[in-house]
C-alpha cells in the first residue's frame, strides 16, 4: 500500500491577477481531483506584490507519487499553461510525506 504524499506550494501572483489566479486554481483543483489529489489547506497572505512573501500557500495531497505524476502529465492541465503563466509569477514546491501528529 502506498503512502500519501504532500506538497507545500508557495505561489506568487502577477500584480492585478487575483481573478485570473483564482480561475486557474479552480480548474487545476478540478483536474487534481481526477487523480485523488486535493488542496487540503489554503493560506492567503494577501501580499500580492511582495518579492519575499507568497500570495498563497497550499498544502496539497495525493494518494501517492503515481497519481501526482499522472496529474502533472494530464493533457487538460498542460493545456492551461498559458492561463497559469498569465496569473502566476513564481512557484516554490516543497515535497514531503506525513509526519508525526503532535498534540497536547
Amino acid at each position: 500500500m502506498q503512502s500519501p504524499i504532500y506538497r507545500v506550494v508557495s505561489l506568487w501572483i502577477r500584480s492585478g491577477a487575483v481573478a485570473e489566479f483564482e480561475a486557474y486554481e479552480r480548474k487545476a483543483a478540478r483536474i487534481m481531483r481526477k487523480y485523488g489529489g486535493s488542496i487540503e489547506k489554503v493560506i492567503r497572505t494577501g501580499q500580492e506584490n511582495s518579492p519575499d512573501i507568497p500570495f498563497e500557500i497550499h498544502l496539497v495531497s495525493f494518494p501517492g507519487q503515481e497519481q501526482f505524476d499522472a496529474y502533472r502529465a494530464d493533457l487538460e492541465l498542460l493545456s492551461l499553461a498559458t492561463d497559469r503563466e498569465s496569473a502566476i509569477l513564481k512557484t516554490v514546491v516543497v515535497p514531503g510525506v506525513g509526519g508525526p501528529a503532535y498534540s497536547t
